[in-house]
């Protein structure tokens, strides 16, 4: 029998059901899958008599990839007794193979994820192929949903509700090797022709063995590990679980607590009324808004930028194999680092070169730290450290196919390492600004080819941030844009392309979540209540806190050097509230941030920094009203503003690089979805709505021009 996504054999009384999907490169549970899998059930069933065992195998270069995730970006709540009756009419069937009574082997040639590892989990016997590449688990939880095709009563039996919950509540993925170690798979063999040899041989082997063809939850003596809720140490850690996990969530992300609740409610009953509690928690996360949200970033838009969506199309693949970077901070420290682990030859130029050894020394740190746990070894640390070679001498550069600046803010500054550096570069090559703020077009004035002139955007630390933005400016041509996007990749991180603007798209609009935190602060509102209610938000600080990270100077030198380009442009600026409020915490307070000692917080040595208590005397007025959301919705409004005037103007030019670039770049709440989704996901009525009521109360920063709310109609995705 032959379907569209289904091969099914029975030879020498055994059945083998070859996952195989017309069409597509991996194995989904897609609505054909689901007719198909019933059929193929159902002739299973018929042929009960003549099977003596049953093998799940792919012809697909992985087994299964999981959930037809587009058809859950098209549900809505209405839509919940369909998808609880869908999950459990997928469940029902693999039930039906569990419980047939003939061993039941799935053959692992490849990745199983998400509901490919549930589809795993249904043979009594599994069997891997030994690849060190190969990837299984449960990764839901990271695109807000929950295991819900046996996953998580399954695992939560196999291995007890405490050593289940990092593959479930944390999403850990595993290769073949500790698969077998935690016995979620039984045999491992060296190639995936090897395979269908032992399976077979499991099936002869196991005939007139009841042991092997039942599964461990179906057998009367089966005692979970580690005790059920009813045991009091897994009492004692359930009660605080809860608590532990909203402090984590802030309770904005439903997902976890309620795998905790499936996982929980679940070993306390029996396995058929568990899966059903499963199948409830599922459908409900499957047709609500935060699931849609992730699944549109995480999955589709996440893939989108690592297939080169936004990579100029008809450049050949790039490969830079000597890379030189301009001045050793900490920005281009970094740089080298992530650019040596990678295997790529790099120079690190400063203005001496004990200046340039210490940038080498950032990357000596970071590696000693792996060898001390055992992470690398002394061989590969010394490899990446080869390949690192600092100077002072602009000769040294010679050759290189890429060279990037990373001095300081200064467009003076940046223009003379540019004019002494460009010459040196291999026939063919492009340079780079890594510049946060001064817009790529002006720059490139000074170099003598503005069309090999870019910007390449990376986010301190190096080392731990995955986005780089790549700005294109008014003369560079696609070829650079596509090998910078190349570049990018070959770092492991995720780039994203936008067309020039000043602060580009990440940093103007990062820019106006601080100062909208330091306007309020100037209102009066009270500086706690402004940093709780940004993490209670989702974001990862406080924008008081952003701040004295980023450096107040900074920002009051940027503010500075904005005021001399507008004045040179013949346009005034005219400084924001919250700039106004930096400027005096500098100029007249002398609170640099805190590199400078302190800024909106103080830094005592050998304690927890804590917010300045200057500041309720100079900003705190007592008598001002506040409103909790209303914060909340200003930190957050404010930067889905902009991303939208960013996206009317072109600075953005699709809606997948403004949600990874504010997910990644700048902390936005990954259980939006990004800055964009955000919009999108509460309806763009609802937003503008809100908007409205925020520029009446707080100002022009909230509002959107008919040319803002076009744009956002325009670019709505749709699936």
């Amino acid at each position: 029998m032959i379907t569209k996504t289904i091969r099914y054999d029975l030879a020498q009384g055994i059945a083998t059901i070859t996952f195989d999907e017309q069409g597509s490169p991996v194995n989904t549970m897609c609505l054909q899958w689901q007719d198909d899998f019933e059929t193929v059930t159902r002739q299973v069933e018929k042929d009960r008599e003549q099977i003596r065992g049953i093998i799940l195998a792919s012809a697909k270069s992985t087994f299964f990839a999981g959930a037809d995730l587009k058809a859950v970006m098209r549900s809505s709540e209405a839509d919940g007794p369909r998808v609880f009756a869908e999950i459990e009419r997928i469940k029902r069937h693999f039930r039906t193979l569990e419980t047939l009574g003939v061993p039941v082997v799935t053959c692992l040639n490849g990745a199983a994820l998400g509901g490919g590892w549930e589809v795993a989990l249904v043979g009594h016997h599994r069997i891997a192929v030994n690849d060190p590449k190969i990837r299984f688990g449960l990764p839901e939880i990271t695109l807000g949903l929950i295991p819900g095709g046996g996953g998580i009563t399954k695992m939560t039996r196999i291995l007890g509700l405490a050593a289940a919950q990092p593959y479930i509540l944390e999403s850990k993925l595993f290769g073949p090797d500790e698969a077998m170690k935690i016995g979620v798979v039984h045999e491992l063999v060296a190639t995936a022709d090897e395979l269908m040899p032992r399976a077979r041989a499991f099936i002869e082997a196991a005939q007139g063995k009841p042991e092997a063809c039942t599964h461990v939850w179906d057998r009367k003596d089966d005692k979970m590990p580690g005790g059920t809720p009813a045991s009091p140490k897994v009492a004692a850690m359930l009660s605080v679980a809860p608590a532990m996990l909203k402090r984590k969530t802030q309770g904005l992300y439903p997902a976890p607590e309620a795998a905790l609740a499936a996982m929980a409610e679940g070993a306390l009953v029996d396995f058929d009324t568990a899966m059903r509690i499963e199948t409830r928690y599922l459908a409900g996360l499957m047709v609500g808004q935060v699931a849609r949200n992730m699944i549109n970033t995480f999955f589709f838009h996440m893939n989108a930028v690592k297939g080169g969506q936004s990579r100029p199309k008809g450049v050949p693949k790039y490969q830079p194999k000597k890379v030189g970077i301009l001045g050793a901070g900490m920005m281009g420290s970094g740089i080298a680092y992530v650019q040596a682990t990678q295997g790529i030859a790099t120079v690190l130029k400063d203005v001496s070169i004990e200046a340039a050894e210490k940038g080498k020394a950032y990357t000596t740190r970071l590696t000693q730290q792996r060898v001390d746990k055992g992470q690398m070894s002394a061989e590969r640390q010394q490899g990446i450290l080869n390949l690192i070679t600092p100077t002072a001498q602009a000769t040294d550069l010679r050759g290189c196919d890429l060279i990037i600046e990373a001095v300081f803010e200064q467009r003076e500054l940046k223009a003379m390492v540019t004019q002494e550096a460009e010459p040196m570069l291999a026939e063919g090559g492009f340079f780079a600004s890594n510049t946060s703020t001064l817009p790529i077009s002006s720059l490139a004035r000074a170099s003598t080819a503005p069309q090999k002139f870019v910007g390449i955007h990376f986010f301190s630390p190096v080392d731990k941030m995955k986005l780089v933005e790549i700005i294109r400016g008014q003369d560079t041509d696609d070829e650079t844009i596509a090998r910078a996007y190349d570049y990018v990749q070959a770092l492991g991180k995720l780039p994203i392309v936008v067309n020039d603007s000043r602060g580009f798209y990440t940093s103007r609009t990062f820019g106006t979540y601080v100062m909208e935190g330091a306007a309020m602060l100037g209102e009066g509102i009270p500086a706690p209540v402004i940093e709780n209610a940004a993490v209670q938000a989702g974001m990862p600080v406080g924008p008081l806190a952003v701040l004295d990270e980023t450096s107040l100077s900074l920002s009051v030198h940027v503010l500075e050097q904005t005021r001399i380009d507008c004045r040179q442009e013949g346009k005034p600026y005219v400084a924001t509230a919250g700039e106004t409020l930096v400027e005096r915490m500098v100029k007249r307070h002398h609170r640099p941030g805190r590199a400078g000692g302190g800024g909106f917080y103080d830094y005592p040595e050998g304690g927890r920094k804590h917010l300045w208590p200057e500041l309720k005397t100079l900003f705190e007025k007592p008598g001002v009203a506040w409103d909790l959301q209303d914060v909340k919705d200003r930190l957050l409004f404010r930067q889905a503003v902009e991303t939208a005037r960013c996206l009317a103007e072109g600075v953005l030019t699709s809606v997948l690089d403004g949600n990874i670039g504010s997910i990644f770049g700048i902390g936005f709440p990954a259980w939006t979805g990004g800055a964009l989704q955000f919009i999108y996901g509460q309806g763009i009525e609802t937003f503008e709505q809100r908007c409205t009521e925020l520029a009446a109360r707080y100002g022009s920063g909230f509002e959107l021009s008919e040319a803002v709310k076009s744009s956002l109609r325009q670019h709505q995705p749709r699936y």
